[in-house]
């Protein structure tokens, strides 16, 4: 099948990619030369595991290109909308001028038939807007919403072997044609049985945001655990543990630590809470607010908690940051906490040493006050105190008596609760977590 990918951004480019990967004839438009220019030479514009192999692959066979040209859309049956919407400035609420601009030009280049998925995750509401505009256009195409699910750091994965379809389609003969193109499109997950809900668009739309909000609202209920263990000498991973064996409830996500960030989570939920609240329903979602300020919380207890663990004041301290990424496995920095406390650390005096296996060239763009280093022993070297905030195998698996022989100070905060405690106090550090004895 011809596709057309319109946003090349980390959704766009993995999703172009793959679908070539899987056999169909795919283009990919983005307004930005630069990326274009690096994606067609098989160069990729981030960082995510196993994607350059798989755009090397396609852009091999033929099925793959790119373009700046909107135009180069015509002929494809299926369009998917993989554009970002970000957090408006000043508000809450989802910038969707880039969905509706895609779609806007789009339309003089639509065929009969043509079928527009939006991927992009959009307040509920938007699908329906969108689909009065093209069949306003009168061009005989129609829309359907087929939210993505991709967890960064596995993207590829999860774009070619998804956990889950989900199709948002109109009633009648032009949704059940909607459904027959992108089950061509997904044959071969629809071949290995992967799920599939066929739905309205409200539903579609609803499912990535009400996923989201869940995923959000269990990590800021074990960090609210862990605010309560730190106060009464609970110890909230094994509180985690206890209750993780619960079928009903599960152990994933159930870490405490320094909170979720990145480019979803954090404005999908406040986003979802401006949408409830123009359907006049804000109320149903007020309980999202208490789950950003729980995340944004834990960003400060680790700040606190590095400052009251100095021997010294902090403007005359070196502190070892290790993570910059909001997780292991990106680059993304995006309202990172790892990020976030550097910065507030740094803005506190101290001098601040970050690393990270991919996030320092994102991070030294946003913050360039911060001295960076892609060395681990360069980081802890005279260091005060070390404080831990992306979880990368290369920091959980540091042996703490070497790290001792680097450091100025054996402190070290762990801001996910990812260390052996016990390996690293019998080596004579001094080791916080959260919301642990």
């Amino acid at each position: 099948m011809k596709i057309s990918v319109i946003g090349c951004g980390y959704l766009g480019a993995v999703h172009a990619s793959a679908m070539a990967e899987l056999g169909h004839e795919v283009v990919g438009i983005d307004i930005d030369e630069a990326k274009i220019a690096a994606l067609s030479a098989g160069r990729t514009p981030f960082f995510e595991p196993g994607l350059p192999e798989v755009l090397t692959s396609a852009l091999a066979t033929g099925r793959l290109r790119f373009s700046t040209e909107i135009a180069e859309a015509k002929g494809a049956e299926v369009h998917f909308v993989a554009v970002g919407t970000p957090q408006k400035k000043g508000s809450y609420a989802a910038d969707l001028r880039y969905v509706d601009a895609a779609v806007e030009a789009l339309l003089p280049h639509l065929n009969p038939g043509d079928l527009i998925v939006g991927k992009s995750t959009v307040p509920v509401g938007t699908a329906a807007r969108l689909a009065a505009v093209i069949e306003a256009a009168q061009t005989g195409g129609s829309l359907a919403w087929n939210p993505e699910f991709l967890r960064e750091g596995f993207a590829v994965q999860d774009t070619i072997a998804p956990d889950r379809l989900v199709y948002g389609v109109p009633a009648g003969p032009i949704g059940e044609r909607a459904v027959a193109q992108l089950n061509e499109v997904y044959a071969s997950a629809m071949a290995t049985g992967t799920p599939l809900v066929v739905t309205d668009y409200a539903t579609a739309e609803l499912v990535k945001v009400a996923a989201n909000a869940f995923l959000a609202t269990k990590i800021s209920f074990i960090n609210a655990m862990a605010e309560i263990a730190e106060v009464s000498g609970a110890d909230v991973t094994q509180l985690a543990d206890a209750i993780g064996y619960d079928s009903r409830i599960g152990r994933r996500f159930l870490n405490a630590g320094v909170g979720f960030g990145g480019g979803c989570l954090p404005k999908d939920i406040r986003a979802f809470t401006a949408r409830a609240e123009e359907l006049g329903r804000g109320e149903s979602v007020a309980f999202l607010k208490e789950v950003d300020a729980i995340n944004l919380r834990r960003r400060q207890r680790v700040v606190d908690l590095t400052v009251s663990a100095l021997d010294r004041p902090v403007h005359t301290a070196k502190v070892a940051v290790l993570g910059l990424s909001f997780k292991p496995h990106s680059d993304d920095v995006r309202d990172s906490p790892a990020l976030d406390v550097a910065v507030q650390l740094r803005g506190l005096g101290a001098d601040v040493v970050a690393t990270d296996p991919q996030a320092i060239q994102n991070s030294r763009s946003r913050h360039p006050q911060i001295s960076y280093t892609p060395d681990i022993d360069v980081a802890l070297r005279g260091a005060d105190a070390v404080v831990l905030v992306t979880e990368w195998p290369e920091f959980k698996s540091i042996d703490p008596e070497w790290a001792a022989g680097l450091v100025n100070t054996r402190t070290i905060i762990d801001g996910r609760n990812t260390l052996d405690a016990t390996a690293w106090r019998a080596t004579g550090w001094k080791y916080y977590g959260l919301g642990r004895p």
